[in-house]
């Protein structure tokens, strides 16, 4: 059972990587994000709302940023598929779901400004230091939140091993990603804006 998850964790890791990491800014978004991510892990022990907000406000804004605005979305001639196929094909969250989990995250703030208590869970917040940090706590839950609705989410519409290898591959993305993209900086100051390495490595796997 454990070759068998941790060759689907490859597999899945494979996938994202090859499918959805073309732009080199996109990768070079993923190193800081991957960065930035490992502080928060850290931070996780020492102050969970410093990592929350890091997180969130860094990690999460760094990575998206790339999927949404860098990554091409044209038909893929390296995997021979288009960008719908893709988005229907992909395990955890593709475009339109992580159009609504940044909209929740988005619009947390201001369901917490309307209503200091949000529905009762915190004390009424009393100055801009209590606020960002009750801000910071909504942001961890709605993370937490967001991996373990679309593990769960998994179990049904695939299995339970999918979601939970799934699951492990988001917590351990910043390692991988590391690994992978430390070198895109360096590359895309060289002018290289799509990974030339993509295509030779799907013809050979």
């Amino acid at each position: 059972m454990i070759k068998n998850f941790l060759q689907e964790l490859r597999t899945q890791r494979w996938d994202d990587h090859r499918y959805y990491h073309h732009s080199r800014i996109n990768q070079s978004l993923h190193f800081v994000s991957a960065a930035s991510f490992l502080f928060a892990y850290a931070m996780l022990f020492f102050d969970p709302v410093v990592s929350a907000l890091v997180g969130w406000l860094v990690s999460m804004t760094t990575r998206q940023a790339g999927h949404f605005f860098f990554e091409p979305r044209g038909y893929d001639h390296v995997n021979q598929a288009t960008h719908e196929h893709k988005e229907e094909i992909k395990v955890g969250y593709n475009l339109q779901r992580k159009v609504v989990l940044m909209a929740i995250w988005a619009l947390s703030p201001l369901v917490l400004y309307l209503d200091p208590t949000l529905f009762g869970l915190f004390t009424p917040w009393t100055s801009s230091a209590d606020f960002m940090r009750q801000v910071a706590k909504v942001w961890l839950a709605v993370g937490i939140g967001g991996l373990l609705f679309r593990t769960v989410h998994l179990f049904f519409i695939r299995d339970v091993e999918t979601g939970l290898v799934w699951m492990t591959k988001i917590l351990t993305d910043p390692f991988s990603d590391l690994k992978l993209y430390y070198k895109a900086p360096l590359a895309l100051m060289k002018g290289e804006l799509i990974d030339p390495g993509l295509e030779k490595h799907v013809k050979h796997a």
